[in-house]
């Protein structure tokens, strides 16, 4: 009877590689979990039965559980090594793009061929979700839906990409992004007005003083004429961004529906639907497009064409590793950041001063968008 009251205790832990089980551990929770397997083994060992005696098994597990914790916090180390490497990575990929693809419809025969870029993006896109869901790389498992399911998605998809190239050809840089902060409270309102979701009181006081902070460099900078230097923003620029805001919602809360029903991830999603929008794109440019011809357009700005292609498909890439690696809600920390690292380098470059009246507008804005995502993160943490 006394053995059988004790054998339990005759495996110490259950896997012997916790590294298996979490990419992203905790340095505190490798050396939290080695004081319990010590803890564990030596109890293991003082309650043993004089009798039966330890076998030479029971050594071998506690000798393989101390050599695990050095190797254990390697693989810690070079995770968050790698993790920091991505994002560092997503962060000049994105800001780089917007710069890029600025400086491509900065030409007159570039701006004529909107949807030919779009259709050329997305067939990279398309190009790199199929490579990275190959057996030999396999980041991703493609989950196919019927053809009639996606046009929906796809087509919101094309005309968010074309709006946001409009919007970045005709307004500056600062301005483009600041105005895609309205993506938050747009998507709250889209959501509470026809799926019933509502966000935290507090959360929804921020999105005030963050339609407020767009306003006012909606309002300042098309009547900003002290700098003639400094790109002006229209009214079409306005109109572009606004309709780029409205289109752009609608399609991100088509992609949470679409995902909670057909229960796949972004990539899945983006996966069929990368294809289909290129396929239509690409149908729509003799209609839509004045392509300029390789010899009357810069040799930079096919070279430009390429680096976007590029960034583009780097864009994808790291955002995958940074979602598996780091979650969600640090995917929306990242982009705060990229937002203000683009914001500051279209202002810097703009050559308008700190003095002018939209800055306080920008610093509104991204002040809010921050409070906002902290609320909702204590929210999220809160629920879980």
């Amino acid at each position: 009877m006394a053995r059988e009251s004790i054998s339990p205790h005759r495996s110490p832990i259950k896997s012997r590689h916790p590294e298996r089980n979490s990419i992203a551990l905790d340095s505190s929770d490798v050396v939290e979990k080695e004081g319990s397997r010590s803890e564990s083994s030596s109890a293991t060992l003082l309650e043993m039965d004089i009798d039966d005696g330890p076998r030479k098994h029971d050594y071998l597990d506690i000798e393989k559980q101390i050599d695990d914790g050095p190797r254990l916090r390697d693989k810690v180390r070079t995770t968050r090594a790698r993790l920091t490497l991505w994002v560092t990575l997503n962060t000049i990929a994105t800001v780089a793009i917007v710069f890029t693809n600025k400086a491509i419809f900065d030409d007159p025969s570039f701006r004529q061929s909107q949807v030919a870029f779009a259709a050329f993006h997305l067939s990279i896109t398309a190009l790199t979700l199929y490579i990275l869901s190959r057996p030999f790389i396999a980041l991703f498992v493609p989950a196919p839906l019927r053809l009639r399911l996606m046009l929906p998605l796809a087509t919101a998809m094309c005309l968010n990409v074309i709006f946001q190239n409009l919007s970045l050809t005709y307004s500056s840089i600062t301005f483009y992004q600041i105005a895609r902060i309205l993506f938050t409270p747009m998507v709250a309102l889209i959501n509470f007005l026809f799926y019933q979701k509502s966000i935290p009181r507090n959360a929804a006081y921020t999105l005030i003083p963050m339609c407020l902070g767009v306003f006012i460099i909606s309002y300042y900078e098309p009547k900003s004429t002290s700098h003639p230097e400094a790109e002006q923003t229209s009214m079409l620029s306005v109109f572009l961004a606004l309709t780029s805001v409205l289109i752009g919602s609608v399609y991100t809360v088509w992609i949470a529906s679409y995902q909670r029903k057909y229960e796949m991830d972004g990539f899945q999603l983006l996966f069929n639907q990368a294809p289909i929008g290129g396929v239509m794109l690409l149908a729509l440019i003799p209609w839509t497009d004045q392509l300029p011809s390789v010899n009357s357009a810069p040799m930079d700005k096919w070279m430009m064409i390429l680096l976007s292609g590029g960034l583009a498909a780097l864009i994808n890439l790291s955002q995958f590793f940074i979602i598996a690696g780091a979650g969600a809600v640090s995917s929306t920390v990242v982009g705060h950041v990229k937002t203000c690292a683009i914001v500051a380098l279209g202002w810097v470059i703009s050559k308008r001063p700190v003095t002018d009246r939209s800055a306080f507008g920008v610093i509104l804005a991204i002040a809010s968008i921050v409070v906002y995502t902290i609320i909702m993160m204590k929210q999220t943490k809160t629920a879980s």
